[in-house]
Parts: C-alpha cells; structure tokens; sequence
C-alpha cells in the first residue's frame, strides 16, 4: 500500500477530465505518485471527481462516493475527497449524508484541496497537466461556463458564466501538448459559438483555430459542442481550407419542433436550423456533423417526436445521440414546467429515434465500403487494431477495425486503409 499515492476518479464528460488532469499535475508536482481511474488500485488516498449534469450522472457519482466510503470504513483508504459538479451543486446535502468523506469541494477548489493535502499550489505549472488518454491526442478546453438559458441546463448553475479563456493561454498549452507527442487535439467547450466574445468582444473560434493548426506536430484539430445560436460561420472556412482541421462537427441541436424548441429556450426554430445544417454542408463539402436530441422535455407531444423522427429521417445526421429528459433542480424547466411524461415514454422516444439513426448509419457505411481513408490508431487487442478517421472523435464515434494478424502498426500512427466492410456503426479495413 501507498501512503503516498493518490489515485483520482474522473467521472462525467471530457470537461471533466481535463480538471482532473490539471489536479493531477499539480499533485505530481508535490511528489505525489498520481494514477487515474486505477483499478484495484494501492493507493491510500482517494479524490473523486463528480458529474452532476443529469440524473444518471449523480447516481454514478454518488454509487461511487458511497463505495469508496465504504472502502474507508473497513480501512482500505485513508483520505477520502470529493470534488466536481455534483459537490459544487450539493455540498451541504452530501456532506450530512456521507460523512465519511473526508471533505468536499467544488469544481476548481485545487487549491483548497493541495491545503488540506499540505501542500502548494504551484504557479508555474497551472497550464500544464498529466494526460491521460493515449499520448497521441488530447482535449483542449478553450472555456469554462455557459451564457445560455436552456430550460433544462444546470451546467450555468454549476459553472457559471461562459469565460474564454486567453489565446495566447491556449496556444501555450496546445504547444505544450505537441511537445509531449500528441498528433490530435480535441477542442471542447460548453459553448464553442460564444468562444472570445466575452474576452475580446468578437467571436474568436476560427482564429483561434488558425492558430492551432499551426503548431508543429499538429496534425488533426477536432472541434466539439458547437451551439446553433449565433454560430460563427467563419469556422466553416477554415474548415473547408485547413487541412488539419477535420471534416467534423459536434453541435447538440436537441430538438426540431417549434414549439419544444420554444419551450427549450433554445432561441431558434426547425426553419433556422434547417438553414443552418444546409450551409454547413454547403461550405464544407463532405463533413460529418455529430449532433444530440433530448426527448421526453415537458410539453412534448407524439406530434412533436413525429416531427423530430421526420427531421432526423430527412437530415440524416452523420453521428447522433439521444437522451432523455432529466428534471434538474432549480433549472427554469423544473421550475416552470411540470415533468409529466414517464420515464418508460421518454426511453422509448428514445429508442425510436436512435433505431432510425442505426439505419441512416448503416446504409452511410454501406456506401464506404471501397473507400480510402486516413485513420489513427487509438488501441489493440488480440484480434483487431482500432482506429479513428477525420470524421470520428474518441468514445463517442464508430471506429475503423484493422486486423492485427496481417499488419504490425503502432498506437498513434497514421496510415491510409481502404474500407472492406462494414457493420451498422463501425467499418473494417485493411492497410494500403
């Protein structure tokens, strides 16, 4: 066992993730011996770091606050911290309800926390974290927080306001990560749309961009969480122009009915976004666009889901996830609305759309059989080499299955396959 190793549990989305790498740096600078997510893991010392944006979220993050609290009362660890969205949202109530940890924070306390661990922050390594994801690519937060008013949203109430975070901050650390030997940054946001509005007083996301692709080692630029309200159209020519900037945009358009687009708060209709999804393909010939619905919102009707089945019949999104309303705490829906669908109507409003999306998917991969492509290489098992094209982000998106008898290659490298055949969501190839 490990009196000096702490090992950190990252939950929720990639957001998340680059906290707990930020956290882990700064513990590593403190001669910590940090791991993340370690199964069976010796260490003495446990931070969690919680999701707290829908139900399914909290119950993960609490069921694993209760099991390591559990593990501290028959003495396997000895410190237990809790930090993130949920102790940010529910500090007072956690801390009754679980006093075995040994404190919470919130969602940026890291320097409350390296106090409490005795322990400094240290200036000179606030832009630098450990990565965890395979070395060949990471995230790359460019903002904090959410100026938008969506009925169903906690994450302005956890966050707070959307705060760009300095161009010249990002591209140190973007430098940084190259250095390391990353090929593929993964830009994140809540709000991409809203990135350098607040800072500089004008949307900054395709300078920014520009910007990014040109630094060395760079290769792939993936951008992700794009809102369809004021979107920056100038991203769409750098897209077009650039060629480390992929062919691939996630933008969570939620809904196409009027009137839960009303109710949504989302400050745009089924016209507009119409509009908007036809320019994009427009611009940037070829992209593939990853986009979420949330069905089962208050107020909606079977007329409303058969116009969003229809929508996604005829838009025929690339990628595309569902989920099911969650009524959130103190958010305007939970307020104004009464949430009045049952779960079973909203799981299977869900499945529906998705069993649509699984066709629209399967006849797109037909159609790529023969095709020539560019992909990284992410893992490897006994069987198969798995890897990413231009138009894939890591987890959420299908992957590209190269055997591993017939070919040696590395994780990380690039290598051009010809698609051989392909399967409702994922593709087969070999090296050419």
């Amino acid at each position: 066992m490990s009196q000096n190793k702490i090992n950190i549990i990252s939950l929720g989305c990639s957001k998340n993730l680059v906290d707990s790498e930020l956290l882990m740096k700064q513990l590593d600078a403190n001669k910590f011996k940090v791991c993340c997510d370690e199964d069976n893991s010796d260490a003495r010392i446990i931070i969690i770091n919680t999701c707290g944006f829908i139900g399914d979220a909290k119950e993960e993050s609490v069921n694993m606050i209760l099991q390591y609290a559990d593990a501290k009362k028959k003495g396997m660890i000895d410190i237990l911290f809790v930090m993130g969205c949920l102790s940010e949202r529910y500090h007072d109530e956690l801390a009754v309800e679980i006093p075995e940890v040994d404190k919470f924070f919130g969602k940026f306390e890291w320097k409350s926390i390296l106090k409490e661990l005795h322990k400094e922050y240290k200036p000179d390594f606030s832009n630098m974290r450990m990565i965890t994801t395979p070395k060949h690519f990471a995230y790359l937060k460019i903002s904090e927080g959410c100026n938008r008013a969506c009925s169903y949203c906690a994450i302005p109430i956890i966050t707070g306001k959307h705060i760009s975070r300095p161009v010249e901050e990002i591209l140190e650390e973007a430098k940084g990560l190259a250095e390391s030997g990353v090929k593929e940054l993964l830009v994140i946001a809540q709000d991409l749309s809203y990135y350098g509005q607040d800072l500089y007083g004008k949307l900054m996301l395709a300078e920014l961009v520009e910007k990014l692709s040109k630094i060395e080692g760079i290769e792939w630029i993936k951008l992700h969480y794009a809102y369809p309200t004021q979107f920056p159209y100038d991203i769409l020519k750098v897209m077009r122009e650039n060629p480390k900037v992929c062919r691939y945009l996630d933008i969570a358009l939620q809904h196409s009915s009027d009137n839960v687009l009303g109710l949504m708060r989302r400050g745009i209709n089924r016209e507009k976004t119409v509009e908007l999804i036809n320019r994009i393909r427009k611009e940037v010939p070829g992209i593939t666009l990853r986009t979420t619905m949330l069905v089962g919102h208050p107020g909606e009707t079977e007329a409303d889901m058969e116009d969003l089945k229809a929508f996604v019949k005829e838009m025929k999104f690339e990628r595309l996830g569902v989920f099911p309303y969650s009524n959130e705490e103190d958010t305007y829906a939970a307020i104004n609305y009464t949430d009045d669908i049952p779960q079973e109507v909203k799981e299977a409003r869900k499945d529906e759309i998705m069993e649509i999306q699984m066709e629209i998917s399967r006849q797109a991969n037909q159609k790529r059989i023969g095709a020539k492509m560019k992909v990284i290489i992410d893992r490897k098992d006994e069987d198969f080499y798995y890897g990413r094209t231009e138009f894939d982000s890591y987890e959420v998106d299908p992957e590209v299955l190269i055997s591993s008898q017939n070919f040696n290659l590395k994780i990380g490298q690039f290598c051009n396959v010809e698609v051989t055949d392909a399967e409702d969501y994922d593709l087969f190839a070999v090296v050419i």
